[in-house]
């Protein structure tokens, strides 16, 4: 039994919804650019989305004299629109769930703290610090769109929101809920920055997935959600697609990169297909986790081919437009790759130049249209080798 999609909502560096990323998308237009939000030591491109937290809170109407971490803000936008999107009200007497997740968390407010705290004795509003669970930003998206009747937090890395559709899915086979909004969110913050500067995997320009001159990733900041319902609380909404299938893999083999023979990202492609009752050659269209490291890339790349052999389907990274948005970038892929299924179309990685010489792949670098895209895969590929693929199948399969 399939669960379906019925609503979905995104805001990130390219636009402040689906709209607006669409268009970003299809224009080949990034939304990499310079750092603005905050100062660093550290002179490299974000995935910034330009607005401040005030703003924010001005769009989503709420008090400007209260604090709210970015995480909150980001995530109440993106399921906002997702649930306005599905037409689902959170009164409806439908039991209805929201699984969120996050690598930062608050982190960004309790920097403020930590700064004023070491400028001055007794300095730091406490006020920054409460938010800085992970679990705060899904509390405060759960009380602002009215979700009471199961809210939780997943936080593992960059497969994060890929596994929380992955439990979403299952809260619903198992009859306990009605109706799940799944994703994840991560702002831009110092913590970040700072940890992968020190693992030396950031890009100075534009990231260059599977190219051969790849020299890191690109950091940036957003939130993707989804609405999954069971089949028999449809009623009269037609969905996207369905969430087809999923599995998640722990390889194990370093606490920050995956294994260059691919076992973990071959795992976990093989698996979701398994469990989609589908065959490699069905996949139309891989959203690849695509960083732009050199571990990322090289293990992905080799676990492609070992999946696909030398029929390899469409592929391409939207990271290019994005960059790694971390916990966000499981739900925030998920919506493009629902967005390929209903638009036709394959997105690009529009910036590649140079095949990588020890795997010779070329993901797509000139958007397709009318490309007969049914099925997608869409992969996240997290540290300590947590690595997940979701599949999305249209309705005509």
């Amino acid at each position: 039994m399939s669960s379906y999609v019925t609503g979905i909502g995104v805001i990130s560096a390219i636009g402040k919804n689906v709209k607006e990323n669409l268009e970003a998308l299809l224009a080949k237009r990034t939304g990499i650019s310079c750092l603005t939000l905050f100062e660093s030591t550290h002179d490299v491109p974000v995935g910034e989305l330009k607005l401040s937290n005030e703003e924010l809170q001005q769009m989503l109407g709420l008090p400007i004299t209260k604090t709210y971490s970015r995480t909150a803000l980001l995530g109440m936008v993106a399921v906002k629109e997702a649930l306005t999107d599905a037409g689902i009200k959170t009164n409806s007497g439908l039991r209805i769930g929201l699984i969120s997740s996050t690598s930062a968390g608050g982190m960004d407010l309790s920097e403020n703290f930590y700064k004023e705290m070491l400028a001055k004795p007794n300095g730091g509003r406490l006020r920054n610090v409460i938010s800085h669970d992970c679990g705060d930003s899904t509390e405060k998206i759960a009380d602002f769109v009215g979700i009471r009747d199961y809210v939780t937090t997943i936080s593992t890395a960059c497969s994060s929101s890929a596994n929380a559709i992955m439990l979403a899915d299952r809260m619903l086979k198992h009859n306990l809920l009605d109706v799940v909004v799944a994703g994840g969110i991560d702002p831009l913050c110092l913590f970040t920055i700072n940890g992968f500067s020190s693992l030396m995997i950031l890009d100075k320009e534009l990231c260059r997935p599977f190219d051969e001159t790849r020299a890191g990733l690109n950091l940036g900041e957003g939130a993707g959600f989804i609405v999954l319902q069971r089949e028999d609380t449809l009623k009269d909404k037609k969905p996207y697609c369905q969430l087809a299938g999923y599995a998640n893999e722990n390889d194990s083999y370093h606490q920050t990169a995956t294994s260059p023979d691919g076992d973990g990202p071959l795992r976990a492609m093989a698996g979701a297909l398994k469990k989609a009752g589908l065959k490699p050659e069905d996949v139309d269209y891989v959203n690849v986790h695509g960083t732009g490291t050199g571990n990322n890339d090289q293990s992905e790349g080799t676990a492609l081919k070992r999946l696909f052999g030398d029929k390899i389907p469409h592929f391409s990274s939207t990271k290019v437009y994005t960059g790694h948005t971390l916990g966000a970038a499981g739900g925030i892929e998920a919506v493009y790759s629902i967005l390929s299924i209903t638009q036709d179309v394959v997105f690009s990685t529009y910036n590649f130049k140079n095949p990588m010489t020890d795997i010779m792949l070329t993901p797509v670098v000139d958007t397709i249209h009318n490309a007969g895209v049914n099925v997608v895969m869409s992969n996240s590929f997290g540290f300590g080798g947590n690595v997940s693929s979701l599949v999305f199948s249209s309705l005509k399969k």
